[in-house]
């Protein structure tokens, strides 16, 4: 996909940053974008430099969401555009979130899942990307017969119905099952992990629908678990991330893993990657960090990696059948 093809889809609003930086006088800029949005990241700051006389100084950072703020370049710039996400943590004020929507209608994919979809409540779900569409998709299926209704997430949660990687607040609805707007499969597993409901993953993207079957990765997870019931020594992780730092979770692990005979030790670290943990040698890690990495990355290190909820099922503490993906709510960031 080309530059001026990617930016048709997306809606970087470049007219709206040009002013806001002329409007600040700033004569340093930053931007940071998620990884896929990166190769546009040339012809971006090369209009805007053009359009601003302003410098632009772009990220070159790992960026997995409004959680991961580069803070170094922040304080290096009068001003910050992060694209790609909804505001998540208060307090940065020179930054401004541009959540890049896509362009893309949903009515053809959602007019396909109406077909799928049983008679009755159908929760609506979606990310950043398409949430400015979901009265469209609540015409459709209610032109359909179908009920809809879009639940409120937590604070953490920007919009009705918007779903993060490590939040699905927004899925706390009564309904008999969920529809989900938008592109992968994570999101719509977490919704159907925690909600033990029905999910149809309709991508607006691939113009594909398909049920969301959370049965392989809980198999998966629950061997990951088998593998640490005999494990003596636990790294902690804790993440420096803004939007991800929860060390008062990692206290309280510490404290179960005190409380049952474990060996353990807390670790501190902003980009979580296996070159970054070879060197300690424990039989697992229990990460308090994005809660993805586990589920995606897990593999890829030296020792089992384990979410708190799953070490919790490991110690005892907790029942295998309460086996749910690990969120990060407005009440964990302590």
């Amino acid at each position: 996909m080309n530059n001026s093809s990617f930016l048709d889809i997306f809606d970087f609003d470049l007219e709206r940053v040009v002013d806001l930086i002329n409007r600040s006088e700033a004569r340093t800029v930053g931007l940071q974008f998620p990884e896929g949005f990166k190769r546009q990241a040339f012809s971006i700051a090369r209009e805007l430099e053009d359009k601003t006389g302003a410098l632009v100084l772009v990220s070159g950072n790992p960026c997995f969401g409004a959680c991961d703020i580069d803070m170094v370049l922040k304080g290096s710039v009068d001003i910050m555009f992060h694209f790609g996400h909804s505001e998540l943590v208060d307090g940065l004020d020179n930054v401004i979130f541009m959540e890049t929507p896509a362009r893309v209608d949903i009515g053809p994919v959602v007019e396909m899942a109406a077909v799928e979809l049983d008679a009755g409540t159908v929760g609506l779900v979606t990310t950043v990307q398409h949430v400015h569409q979901l009265d469209k998709a609540r015409n459709i299926l209610g032109s359909s017969g179908m009920s809809c209704v879009v639940g409120t997430g937590d604070s953490r949660i920007k919009y009705p119905g918007q779903l993060l990687g490590c939040n699905f607040s927004a899925a706390g609805v009564n309904c008999d099952s969920y529809l989900y707007i938008g592109s992968g499969k994570f999101h719509p597993l977490g919704v159907a992990v925690a909600t033990r409901r029905k999910v149809l993953a309709a991508d607006p993207m691939l113009n594909t629908v398909e049920w969301v079957y959370p049965e392989r990765i809980l198999r998966q997870r629950g061997g990951v678990i088998a593998r640490c019931l005999d494990a003596t020594s636990f790294g902690i992780i804790v993440s420096t991330k803004i939007g991800q730092e929860r060390t008062g979770l990692a206290r309280r692990l510490a404290e179960l893993a005190k409380k049952h005979g474990k060996e353990h030790i807390i670790i501190s670290l902003d980009n979580i990657t296996p070159d970054a943990l070879l060197q300690f040698k424990v039989d697992a890690f229990v990460n308090t960090a994005c809660p993805r990495i586990a589920i995606d990355e897990g593999g890829r290190f030296n020792a089992p990696v384990l979410t708190p909820v799953e070490f919790e099922i490991v110690l005892g503490e907790r029942d295998w059948s309460d086996l749910v993906f690990d969120e990060i709510r407005d009440d964990a960031i302590q």
